[in-house]
């Protein structure tokens, strides 16, 4: 058991990386697809991608059998990838207006 809590850290800081980077590409889509594809869709579908080309990128890099409970894990961590960059992003939003730090642009007119 010892061995899974080293591994939790990790993890936690996959799913951050992944998120950020997430959230980027789907701030510079988001303006370029707005009339063709929803957000969150766009977010999903992004955060998917991505996911699956970090894990394909470190089974490659490691050199390590792929096993069926390995894709099950990617396949919900892509899940909470775009979980946390659809909703993450505007709740953080909402809270740095909320602290002051940003001012809302509809508090300025």
């Amino acid at each position: 058991m010892s061995d899974f809590t080293v591994y939790i850290p990790m993890l936690l800081a996959l799913v951050l990386v992944l998120t950020l980077v997430t959230n980027l590409i789907v701030q510079v889509l988001k303006s370029l697809l707005y009339d063709w594809i929803p957000t969150n869709l766009l977010a999903f579908l992004v955060a998917v991608l991505v996911t699956a080309g970090a894990g394909f990128a470190l089974w490659s890099y490691y050199k390590f059998v792929i096993t069926g409970w390995m894709i099950a894990a990617l396949v919900a961590l892509a899940f909470a990838v775009s979980y946390a960059a659809m909703f993450g992003y505007d709740k953080l939003e909402q809270l740095v207006e909320q602290a002051g730090w940003l001012k809302s642009e509809a508090k300025d007119t």
